[in-house]
């Protein structure tokens, strides 16, 4: 991790709240894949690998039940304060809506939440550009959740949870690839995921003399208001139609021998 990016987030973090309680560090990647688009969704197998840029959150306990969330990548927005208690989805809340998903997440599964926090993110992550900057906050604060709770979740929980987030509070449909990268990337791994099951295996990723490139189209990605809802309803539309007369559980148990003798049931 960057020391001096570190150093600069406590002392921003102390401007901000000027606590007397202990302060922890928590980070998530972010994720590219390298094979695999929207086979997640259906069932398929992905092979994300984790980044070296993420989520960073400074947290710290307080003695009430407020939340204060700060964004050094949202400035303008400043401090926005949530009570345990209420925990809806308000549109004015803007980027807290993921981070409090998760809690609401935490809290149907029997956490207690005896405290608040004062919690400040920030994400090297270029926002929109489709490298899972909504999963990443959703895994740290997961992860922050089930250390400052002591939840005792292993990885693949927090992600999944991550994922409800996603699915039921912020309205966007999304498989597990994103939120399982982040939860479980390991240096110099990308991970071999079936989503259906969500057996996995890692792989070494040796990559020296080449350059894994990145490209900023300047399209900005952001899923909740794309088509990516619309796709998977598309998919999930077929899934059923092939499901009036196949036995199978997702798209991606379907070889294309069976999806050309089939295809008369998806046609309009």
């Amino acid at each position: 991790m960057n020391n001096d990016l570190i150093k600069s987030l406590i002392l921003k973090f102390n401007e901000l709240y000027c606590t007397q309680n202990k302060i922890r560090l928590f980070f998530a990647p972010g994720r590219v894949n390298l094979i695999g688009e929207h086979t997640d969704y259906n069932g398929g197998y992905v092979f994300p690998c984790a980044l070296d840029i993420g989520t960073y959150a400074i947290v710290a306990p307080r003695n009430d039940k407020i939340c204060r969330f700060y964004s050094n990548n949202f400035p303008d927005l400043g401090i926005i304060t949530i009570n345990l208690a209420n925990l809806t989805f308000k549109k004015e809340h803007d980027w807290v809506n993921y981070p409090k998903g998760v809690i609401r997440q935490f809290k149907a599964e029997k956490i207690k939440l005896e405290h608040g926090f004062d919690i400040l993110y920030f994400g090297n992550i270029p926002n929109g550009a489709g490298l899972s900057s909504s999963a990443s906050i959703e895994v740290v604060t997961g992860t922050m959740l089930n250390q400052l709770y002591t939840a005792n979740f292993d990885p693949i929980k927090i992600a999944k949870l991550g994922q409800k987030a996603e699915n039921k509070f912020i309205g966007v449909s999304c498989g597990i690839m994103d939120q399982f990268a982040s939860a479980m990337g390991k240096k110099n791994q990308a991970i071999l995921l079936d989503c259906n099951t969500l057996n996995y295996q890692y792989a070494p990723l040796n990559i020296d003399g080449y350059h894994l490139i990145i490209a900023n189209t300047n399209k900005r990605r952001g899923l909740a208001d794309s088509k990516y809802n619309e796709r998977l309803q598309e998919c999930q539309t077929a899934l059923k139609l092939l499901q009036t007369k196949l036995k199978i559980k997702s798209l991606a148990e379907i070889d294309l021998a069976t999806l050309e003798a089939n295809k008369q049931l998806i046609r309009g």
